[in-house]
């Protein structure tokens, strides 16, 4: 039960979009309080509206009914006072910028000066393990590698919430599982008790990552149900093999299955 005031509150919200004069309802009546520091992954079939509901946290777009408040604030306000940073499937990368320099952007955005900013990106950097690599773009680096400095990028500013839209989707397996792991120790490492908002479509992926699985129905998307993941942390190849992390896997296959 949470015991302090909630990160991010959601409070019955619904979300409809209207498409060739008919309207198409992605989420329904979604209900939930997400604790500072927790890590919350997203679940659910195609199309469910995992994405829409981290949208619309994000203030990227706005519900059809009921309200989401963040850190006791509209969304709106929220972005404004830059409490997000956001990692997409792909890092979006500038290929003409280097490393650091893509690190740097939202700290030159802000107006930050150059010396503070060079030196913010520089220990993001450092943080996820590509100090060596300022100096290179992101073309020459590997593809997990990439996603890395867009995590640093996101992490520059200091954001009190990190938005995660399937980051590790487009990677083979055993990138994928380096990355959760390599994630796991930014998220432990980071300065700010940051909350992570995780979209993903593999159960082991946010077993692995999680506090709380967050299941979700078909379209139209609610919450099926939510999972406590009672593993301890810190979490590594052991963790995957223990018996309690394979129930948690069966538990949150059958709350999708009945969804």
């Amino acid at each position: 039960m949470m015991t302090t005031a909630p990160m991010i509150a959601i409070d019955h919200v619904s979300k409809i979009y209207n498409s060739n004069g008919s309207a198409v309802t992605a989420l329904h009546d979604v209900s939930l309080d997400i604790a500072p520091g927790e890590f919350i992954s997203l679940i659910g079939p195609s199309g469910c509206g995992k994405s829409t509901l981290m949208r619309l946290i994000g203030d990227l777009d706005q519900p059809s009914n009921g309200t989401i408040m963040v850190r006791n604030k509209t969304p709106e306000r929220a972005r404004l006072d830059r409490d997000y940073g956001i990692v997409f499937q792909a890092p979006v990368l500038y290929d003409w910028r280097s490393v650091q320099k893509n690190v740097e952007l939202p700290l030159e955005v802000m107006g930050r000066a150059p010396a503070d900013r060079h030196a913010r990106a520089h220990a993001m950097l450092k943080l996820v393990g590509l100090q060596d690599f300022g100096d290179s773009y992101p073309w020459q680096l590997s593809g997990g590698m990439q996603q890395r400095v867009s995590i640093a990028r996101a992490l520059a500013f200091a954001p009190s919430i990190l938005l995660m839209d399937e980051p590790f989707g487009a990677l083979d397996e055993i990138t994928r599982e380096r990355m959760q792991a390599e994630l796991l120790s930014i998220w432990g490492g980071a300065e700010t008790d940051t909350t992570v908002i995780f979209v993903t479509h593999s159960i082991p992926e946010a077993v692995f990552l999680s506090d709380r699985v967050v299941v979700m129905s078909p379209r139209p998307g609610r919450i099926e149900n939510v999972v406590t993941i009672n593993l301890p942390r810190p979490r590594d190849i052991v963790t995957r093999e223990s018996p309690r992390f394979f129930e948690l896997v069966t538990e949150v296959r059958e709350s999708l299955r009945e969804s």
